[in-house]
């Protein structure tokens, strides 16, 4: 029994560590998704689906998002600049 219970306590350890570290991503854009900004939309995210590009993590609403935006990472990524800062003036 307090092989079960041990194991239990780990289990739950182990699945708050993984949700601490997927709250802890920080992305650029204030976690907005790269790719809305690049389509001129502002989508907040939790950045539980991000990518590093150039060293920096860029954050996307879903996988989809993320695709797309990976396509072509450089116009995307010049395309959201440029709304983010429109929008974000301050």
């Amino acid at each position: 029994m307090r092989t079960y219970v041990t194991l239990a306590l780990a289990g739950v350890f182990a699945t708050s560590l993984a949700m601490t570290a997927v709250a802890a991503t920080k992305g650029e854009f204030n976690n907005m998704c790269a790719e809305g900004l690049a389509m001129h939309k502002n989508i907040k995210t939790n950045c539980s689906v991000n990518a590093v590009y150039k060293g920096k993590t860029y954050c996307f609403g879903n996988e989809q998002a993320k695709k797309d935006f990976m396509k072509n990472p450089a116009a995307n990524l010049t395309k959201a600049e440029a709304y983010y800062q429109s929008e974000h003036k301050g």
